[in-house]
């Protein structure tokens, strides 16, 4: 993890709690020291020199995730760096959408927009009533968690026929504790249900009309 703000502070330790070794760089002694006892390693330097990449034998890691905040120059510098010491999968993070070309075009191999992402999904519950969780898998389609509305409880998968009706694949049923994965056409829908679902963000849309 290079970059220590708030998103690259908690991808790092979300990282590590789910049990991955994490090293995390920033030339921020702040920073470091607030994260120190969160991730495997950490180190202060700037990550701009190939020579401190280098040292940490950054090219013995998987990925490296690449989070620095507002120094366009300096994230795209190191997504470079990364690239040619032999980092099989680098993740970049973009202030915009010409920087995200920009580290298309040098070699990452995963662009995010967390501040547009996060704002498009904030956007979606605030108009859409069921809608609980979003993430977009790209301009077109997402995957959403939506709640069962009343209309729908007692109906089976095969009634609601929101494949053929709409295009969206419900893709599992969460209900209490227990996840549904792939559900059958005649499973149905009951009360406080959570539908995930998958299809075009227009059709997603029109769900919460039918």
């Amino acid at each position: 993890m290079i970059g220590l703000g708030r998103f690259g502070s908690s991808v790092a330790r979300t990282l590590f709690d789910m049990g991955y070794d994490v090293l995390a760089i920033d030339k921020d002694e702040e920073a470091v020291q607030s994260i120190a006892k969160d991730v495997t390693h950490v180190v202060q330097a700037d990550a701009t020199d190939e020579e401190t990449l280098r040292s940490v034998g950054i090219r013995n890691f998987d990925v490296a995730v690449v989070a620095i905040g507002d120094d366009i120059q300096a994230s795209i510098l190191v997504t470079v760096l990364l690239k040619e010491l032999g980092v099989r999968q680098v993740v970049a993070k973009a202030q915009n959408e010409l920087h995200g070309k920009v580290l298309h075009k040098i070699g990452a191999n995963k662009v995010v927009f967390p501040e547009r992402d996060m704002g498009t999904r904030l956007a979606l519950n605030l108009v859409s009533s069921n809608i609980i969780d979003n993430i977009q898998l790209s301009p077109e389609y997402s995957i959403v968690e939506i709640a069962s509305r009343k209309e729908w409880y007692g109906r089976t998968l095969r009634e609601l026929n929101l494949r053929s009706r709409l295009g969206i694949y419900v893709l599992a049923i969460k209900r209490e504790s227990e996840l549904l994965v792939a559900p059958a056409a005649e499973d149905t829908v009951e009360a406080d249900d959570i539908l995930i679902v998958v299809g075009r963000n227009k059709d997603i849309d029109q769900l919460e009309r039918v």
